[in-house]
């Protein structure tokens, strides 16, 4: 069975959009260098009229793709760097995700933002390893975060064929990520439905990007003596709650693995709502980059600030500890 790399699932899946819809065109910066392989050979293929390459302006070719798709076209627009979807915040999260409920529902907005370098990576320094994700999620706007190769391939697809903008984030530690598959594997991935990789009866275990694959490591290596769920929500907004719910109804146990900072992060979220509303036997535990956490310069001090396998497991048996497991 070939093996597919998450990268290579990001270029098949836009490739194969923009062969099947002739209005799903690609922009943005380096896009004839296919800096990021994720466009590569598409200049040949599609030619210039779909493959725009576009100046330094970001918030000037982001609201461009606004207006493309106000007239009927599917652009999806490449960012390279994570702090550049900081730097359309607003084109994204005031002006494309606002636009049909301010026309009254008669407009649409089909963008893709794509992000194939989302998170962190030693010495990038402080404006390069950001994962933005939480803010999107916040304010409303569709957040996709794809952990594996044909889950990158489906909810890319499904970003593109969608009505409303959508914000579509590769974390950099996912991009070698590769995986067996077969044609039949690569197809649309709905927004708004997790994935449960490992059943589990002890704990739940919800982590995002990257860490999905330290979840089912840390799941692994304890499985002789805890039994872990690993939860990977796939779609950060809309979330799945409902899958959540069957989960921790399971197990009576939360952990959360999230890839921001612990102040308004996701996994505040996920733990505020368990809280209210699911079935816990013990409060949850999160684990993720610190508060206010800024990467410096210094790969050494940039990595003391993520979220590592052994405080995903320490997280995990204090929750067994405290409800009594095993005693």
């Amino acid at each position: 069975m070939p093996k597919l790399s998450y990268l290579k699932a990001l270029h098949r899946a836009l490739r194969d959009e923009m062969d099947r819809d002739e209005s799903v065109f690609v922009l943005g910066e380096d896009m004839n260098f296919a800096l990021t392989n994720t466009t590569s050979g598409f200049l040949d293929r599609f030619g210039a009229d779909r493959v725009l390459e576009m100046p330094l302006s970001e918030q000037g070719f982001t609201n461009f793709a606004t207006g493309a798709a106000l007239a009927g076209r599917r652009p999806v627009v490449e960012f390279q760097i994570p702090f550049l979807l900081l730097l359309v915040f607003e084109q994204i999260t005031n002006q494309a995700n606002k636009f049909l409920l301010m026309s009254g529902g008669q407009r649409s907005v089909p963008v893709t933002y794509l992000m194939p370098a989302g998170g962190h990576r030693p010495g990038w320094g402080a404006q390069h390893s950001d994962q933005p994700y939480s803010l999107f999620a916040h304010m409303g706007v569709k957040t996709v975060l794809p952990a594996t190769p044909t889950d990158a391939y489906g909810l890319l697809t499904t970003a593109i064929r969608d009505d409303d903008p959508v914000v579509v984030i590769g974390p950099l530690a996912c991009l070698g990520v590769r995986e067996d598959v077969d044609h039949a594997d690569l197809v649309p991935v709905p927004l708004g439905k997790g994935r449960i990789h490992r059943a589990g009866t002890d704990v739940t275990l919800v982590a995002t990007g990257h860490l999905v694959h330290e979840a089912i490591a840390v799941a692994d290596d304890l499985a002789g003596d805890i039994s872990v769920e690993v939860f990977d929500p796939r779609t950060v907004y809309p979330f799945d709650w409902d899958l959540l719910a069957e989960s921790v109804g399971r197990t009576g146990r939360l952990v959360v693995a999230d890839d921001t900072n612990r102040f308004s992060g996701l996994g505040a979220e996920v733990l505020a709502t368990a809280a209210e509303e699911l079935p816990l036997r013990v409060p949850p535990k999160r684990v993720s980059r610190p508060d206010g956490a800024v990467v410096g310069a210094a790969p050494e001090l940039d990595a003391v600030l993520q979220p590592t396998r052994e405080q995903i497991a320490d997280a995990v048996r204090s929750v067994l500890k405290e409800s009594g497991w095993g005693a």
